[in-house]
């Protein structure tokens, strides 16, 4: 790539860089993009509700950025600039894909929460943190636990693709409605509208308790200690003691399987007919976090192997003290949290 050095905006940090970037210096243009990957990820799993699929559209994003590059001339920060490559990208990717949650399973019966999104993944809180390392007021609300739990995850994926983006772009990284309008090639009375219907969309999927529990708190001593408990009970295999750590209305889902449980009593007999069957094998939990939620990785030994290996890793809401909800996903994404392949 070759392109005529511009000077650039002193308010943009990355003002040299770019610079060298633009100059055709691709190390400068990696290191560059680097600085954001953390963020532009958190940005696109917000979006698409699958880390996979984030970590994908950021390599999009930056293939995007480099063949756009010359095209830069320093209206916003490059920064911004990528931010708007990766929410169009998003976009395009949800356009093609024509993603739409499902209808709750049973007519009549509660919403059946992440059973209705089947692809929707856990984001570990590892990897938030490395994004909180990057981001800036006022953007740093992104990585509080109200805009990154599962419940607030799948109330977007309820949105239009377009209305999703506004409320993410207005309403959690806090940008001004005419840099959303610029972003999405709308007018910002569109965008103002948008905010609105995607705002009282949000409501209705919501958990109707939801202000009570969702603060921007870090993870409480209680949270921590229903956690410990959730391990031991499954260890143990002892049905008696996961009970005691159920609410009564406590919730099951096990994306993406259409499969949920509804009440303490449905999901302790799921769980003691499966798990804590001596049939299924030696368990182990790793207590982890995802989402700014207490979670377990769950390990187990089959009869005849020398290792435990990677099963499940369970994320739970915690209310009052008890499991209010459990969102269990497959062994895949055990990596992703950095936890061991196998256990011995």
């Amino acid at each position: 790539m070759t392109a005529t050095r511009r000077s650039l905006p002193t308010s943009d940090p990355d003002g040299e860089l770019v610079a060298a970037a633009l100059a055709g210096n691709e190390q400068a243009f990696a290191h560059l993009v680097e600085r954001y990957r953390a963020q532009l990820q958190l940005h696109c799993y917000r979006m698409l509700g699958s880390l996979q699929d984030a970590e994908d559209l950021v390599q999009e994003t930056f293939l995007r950025a480099w063949r756009r590059l010359p095209s830069f001339r320093g209206r916003s920060t490059f920064r911004t600039w990528l931010y708007r490559i990766a929410t169009n990208a998003c976009l395009d990717f949800l356009d093609r894909r024509q993603r739409r949650p499902r209808q709750a399973p049973q007519p009549g019966r509660p919403a059946a929460g992440a059973a209705e999104v089947p692809w929707l993944e856990p984001y570990p809180d590892r990897l938030l943190e490395q994004a909180a390392a990057e981001a800036a007021e006022p953007e740093a609300m992104a990585i509080s636990r109200e805009t990154i739990e599962l419940a607030f995850l799948v109330a977007i994926q309820h949105l239009p693709a377009r209305q999703r983006a506004v409320l993410i772009l207005r309403g959690v990284l806090g940008w001004p409605a005419d840099e959303a309008a610029t972003t999405l090639e709308v007018s910002v009375a569109a965008v103002k509208s948008a905010l609105q219907r995607a705002r009282a969309t949000l409501r209705e999927h919501l958990p109707r308790r939801r202000e009570e529990w969702a603060t921007g708190a870090p993870p409480t001593d209680q949270e921590r200690a229903v956690l410990e408990r959730y391990v031991a009970a499954h260890e143990r295999r002892d049905p008696t003691a996961l009970a005691a750590l159920l609410a009564e209305d406590a919730r099951l889902t096990m994306p993406p399987q259409p499969t949920w449980y509804a009440g303490r009593d449905a999901i302790v007999a799921a769980v003691a007919a499966a798990a804590f069957a001596p049939a299924f094998g030696q368990l182990r939990l790793l207590p982890t976090w995802a989402n700014r939620q207490p979670a377990a990785a769950f390990y187990v030994r089959r009869p005849g192997d020398a290792e435990l290996r990677p099963f499940a890793v369970d994320v739970l809401r915690v209310e009052a003290g008890q499991v209010a909800e459990v969102t269990a996903f497959g062994e895949r994404l055990v990596p992703a949290f950095g936890l061991p392949a196998s256990l011995r």
